[in-house]
């Protein structure tokens, strides 16, 4: 398909630039399988569920991966402000990453770059190769003890650019960028449906009846590149590490076996998900590397419905939840979203999308 079929216009100010307060106050936009719209807030969420039910929430931390510093170069008396974004460890100590850097044209092989001032929270790392991506390959000094404690002191969640280009880095998006269940460090994204939940929604879904089983998928460098091509068979994924568990596994298809459905929080939970289960709807335990890439005309295997966000126009995330709905359904639901006032993207609103009969698999109609 083209990559422009999944375009559409967004008023800038719908942009959420701070998340709702509480969290569990956001909007929640529903999508029956037939593509009814219903309005609720997040706090609805145990109404709208069944008992049985089980929600699967990916339990990634997302790691303070955006640094600021000077780049030293010999010969050079006055620093280059410098902005890095780590993106993917390259080997076991953590030490060597490749990093999204700004003014990227500026930075060699060769330079070095100091991330704060001398003390408890300094890093220093060297420019040891730039990519035909841009992207470049950094060398921290010291220890992966020194450098796992400078990353805490100085690093700052890796906020979407249409967020952080438009007011800053906040001390409190430490708190407001991750989800309140994250156990696992590895992601430079975090996954944003979770950020809607709270202690006492827990509480109130417990209370109902709906069940919650954790999944891991470390969101990686591919969730802040742009679709380039012009048709999605064009479009290469890029691979992100996920696990469920056996134990994760049983749950889930226990679940299923007594009756209820299966409802991912995110589009993590959902890809983990999908690459983990077969045609009769089982769900396998899974350790490795996922790269699917999820379009219309996809059947799912593995879930029932989607907790999501409201994605960017022409990005793979948009692409799922066509598959998932229907790309009219979706693009109906969006231009009511946009009508009705809802905020976007990663701060935003929330939408619970029940599968199309279209969309799953014979084994799950």
């Amino acid at each position: 398909m083209r990559v422009d079929a999944f375009d559409f216009d967004l008023p800038e100010e719908q942009i959420a630039l701070h998340p709702a307060d509480p969290r569990d106050a956001a909007r929640l936009l529903q999508v029956s399988a037939s593509g009814d719209l219903s309005d609720h807030i997040v706090c609805d969420l145990p109404s709208l569920l069944q008992p049985g039910d089980l929600l699967v929430l990916n339990q990634t931390r997302v790691i303070p991966a955006q640094l600021s510093g000077l780049r030293t170069r010999e010969g050079v008396e006055v620093g280059l402000p410098v902005y890095a974004t780590l993106v993917e460890a390259q080997d076991e100590d953590q030490l060597v990453w490749k990093a999204m850097a700004k003014p990227g044209k500026r930075i060699k092989p060769g330079d070095r770059i100091q991330f704060s001032a001398d003390g408890p929270g300094c890093l220093r790392a060297d420019v040891k190769a730039k990519d035909d991506d841009g992207l470049v390959t950094l060398a921290f000094t010291g220890t992966p003890q020194t450098f796992a404690d400078g990353l805490a002191a100085i690093g700052m969640p890796p906020l979407p650019p249409y967020i952080a280009s438009k007011r800053g880095y906040l001390e409190e998006d430490k708190a407001d960028y991750q989800t309140v269940y994250a156990e696992t460090d590895g992601s430079v994204a975090a996954p944003t449906a979770g950020l809607h939940f709270t202690d006492r929604l827990f509480e109130a879904l417990d209370a109902r009846g709906i069940g919650r089983a954790f999944v891991t998928l470390h969101v990686g460098m591919g969730t802040f590149l742009p679709v380039k091509a012009d048709t999605t068979e064009d479009h290469t994924m890029h691979a992100e590490w996920g696990e469920i568990t056996p134990e994760t596994a049983d749950a889930i298809n226990r679940a299923r076996d007594n009756g209820g459905r299966s409802i991912a929080v995110g589009t993590t939970s959902l890809r983990i998900l999908e690459s983990a289960a077969d045609e009769t709807r089982t769900v396998h335990p899974f350790q490795g590397e996922t790269a699917i890439f999820i379009t219309p005309g996809y059947r799912f295997k593995g879930i029932d419905a989607l907790m999501t966000n409201f994605h960017l126009p022409k990005s793979t995330l948009f692409m799922l939840v066509s598959a998932l709905c229907g790309l009219d359904r979706m693009k109906s639901a969006y231009a009511h979203a946009i009508e009705a006032g809802y905020r976007f993207y990663s701060y935003g609103d929330g939408s619970l999308l029940w599968a199309s009969d279209e969309a799953l698999s014979e084994a799950s109609r």
